[in-house]
């Protein structure tokens, strides 16, 4: 077969490629570079896949426990004052009120709600909670809550008590069966001033929903008693409603206002987190592109290796080229031995980042062992892990950036090899 009719990427071309990159003993600085540009993109992908798990399977879980024990949105009126001076903004037909909003397609629940800022006490412990006062239905429909991480007591004995956050049982020192105490300030109105309102509930069940915030503040109350306690009677405060593709919440602004009537106020999941969601994704943007450029530095060092291969096998192209070997072919040589490189390390990088995203929790509580438990504090992050999501499109990106940046930067010294004169090469051999 003639030289120039040889057909691209032929076996003796992968095979002279292989022989260069297994360098011999006399050339072991080559072998060197070798292994320090496949060790640079094996770490390089490693640490972009890792990061890009923990990105998203840090942002699932801040989204998930939000909208897994919270509103999707929330339904309150505007501030009223009365004639003699009062102001509320209690909603009096929420039972009415509750049916207009369920009727707007997309929604899932309506619930009406109580909330207060109060104090739980139990002997010598004190504690600010925030009592939330619901109906066991409804209760049961909030997934974090009747489904969550860990739970003790039957949330059935609702009515009975109080449910607490697992966060507020440890600050508090009690557990099922235990009694707290809830301490409102706005109480009863008497000649002297206003009494503090104090009564003492069962606890008959504490759950752990997975967000610090939560578990650390939050009580729920039946809602009758909510409003005799809060003296709410006959009124809510607000209601609470889940839609069905939380994503597309406001999407639903405008018919949740048109039915919940001319006082109403929307509040969305959105509006609450929506700064730090932005935060977070700003941020997701800047670590992707300086994990790139680090994909890229290691990518680098392939130039370098085959710089060195090439000055080294001079010789060697110059006789290849004097038995006919095109520059097409010399170009695919060494072309295949910087590729061959990258892809290898990358195929290492994608394993091991794998590896680390599926296996982050034994990993996550070795380092925290290690750092005697400092390492992660569920009171500044929310979360009481590190969360890791594996995902096709973060893997296939951080192998599309290695395979393209490792592949685009071994064609210039490739190129150079397939230009040499093979003359010059063999002038002083």
């Amino acid at each position: 077969m003639a030289a120039n009719s040889t057909a691209p990427f032929a076996r003796f071309e992968w095979m002279i490629a292989w022989r260069y990159i297994r360098a011999k003993r006399a050339e072991g600085g080559v072998s060197i570079m070798t292994w320090i540009s496949l060790v640079g993109i094996t770490l390089a992908v490693f640490a972009l896949i890792a990061t890009l798990a923990v990105r998203s399977g840090f942002r699932a879980e801040f989204v998930d426990t939000i909208l897994g024990a919270n509103a999707h949105v929330t339904v309150y009126n505007r501030l009223e004052v009365s004639e003699t001076g009062a102001s509320s903004r209690t909603i009096a037909n929420y039972d009415e009120l509750a049916a207009a909003v369920a009727a707007v397609p997309g929604v899932t629940r309506v619930a009406p709600l109580i909330k207060g800022q109060v104090m739980a006490n139990n002997l010598s412990n004190n504690v600010g909670v925030e009592v939330f006062g619901i109906t066991l239905d409804n209760l049961k429909t909030i997934p974090r809550i009747v489904q969550p991480e860990e739970a003790r007591g039957n949330i059935d004995r609702f009515y009975d008590g109080v449910a607490i956050g697992s966060g507020v049982a440890r600050e508090l020192g009690v557990t099922v069966g235990d009694r707290i105490k809830i301490i409102s300030p706005n109480g009863v109105r008497t000649a002297f001033g206003t009494s503090p309102r104090v009564n003492a509930y069962e606890v008959v069940y504490v759950f752990t929903a997975g967000r610090y915030d939560i578990d650390r503040t939050r009580v729920y109350l039946p809602f009758s008693e909510a409003q005799n306690f809060f003296n709410r009677n006959g009124v809510a405060d607000e209601l609470e409603v889940m839609v069905e593709d939380p994503d597309w919440v406001s999407d639903l602004t405008l018919p949740l206002l048109n039915a919940a009537g001319d006082r109403a106020l929307i509040w969305t999941w959105q509006d609450a987190s929506g700064g730090f969601l932005r935060a977070l994704e700003v941020e997701d943007n800047v670590m992707f592109v300086i994990l790139s450029i680090l994909v890229l530095i290691a990518a680098l060092n392939i130039i370098s290796g085959l710089i060195m291969l090439v000055k080294n096998k001079g010789r060697d192209i110059g006789i290849l080229r004097t038995m006919g070997l095109t520059e097409g072919s010399v170009l695919r040589i060494f072309f295949i031995c910087g590729a061959g490189i990258g892809t290898i390390g990358t195929i290492f990088g994608v394993v091991l980042g794998c590896l680390f995203a599926i296996y982050i929790d034994p990993i996550f509580s070795l380092v925290n062992a290690m750092g005697q438990g400092g390492v992660w504090d569920p009171a500044i992050r929310g979360l009481y892990s590190l969360p890791a999501e594996l995902r096709l499109n973060d893997v296939l990106s951080a192998v599309t950036l290695s395979l393209g940046l490792s592949w685009i930067v071994t064609i210039f010294p490739a190129r150079r090899a397939a230009r040499m004169n093979p003359v010059e090469a063999l002038r002083y051999e």
